[in-house]
């Protein structure tokens, strides 16, 4: 099993429903292509580094998940660049421990 390791960073302009909404979309296409989510790590409000789409502030989301098919994670980012929520993310592969 291969771990990795997904940062979403979600546009503050979002409802509390419309964020879920995009948290759930992202976890459902870990699951599509053949993910299990382990662990989802809500980091809140946070300030950005430098602006982006005029926006200083974005809701940060880190998600770790496990998968066989080497294709998963590119499978996932394919689908999560085209969200409209989406401001950024990068998926990265655990070190074995």
């Amino acid at each position: 099993m291969n771990k990795y390791e997904l940062a979403v960073v979600l546009s503050a302009k979002l409802e509390d429903e419309e964020r879920a909404a995009a948290l759930e979309k992202v976890q459902g296409y870990i699951t599509r292509f053949g993910g299990t989510v382990t662990n989802v790590d809500d980091w809140g409000k946070k300030r950005l580094a430098y602006e982006i789409q005029k926006m200083r502030e974005a809701f940060y989301y880190f998600i770790q998940f496990e998968t066989e098919d080497t294709n998963c994670p590119n499978e996932v980012e394919a689908h999560i660049r085209i969200m409209e929520p989406v401001i950024r993310y990068l998926c990265v592969k655990q070190d074995e421990q």
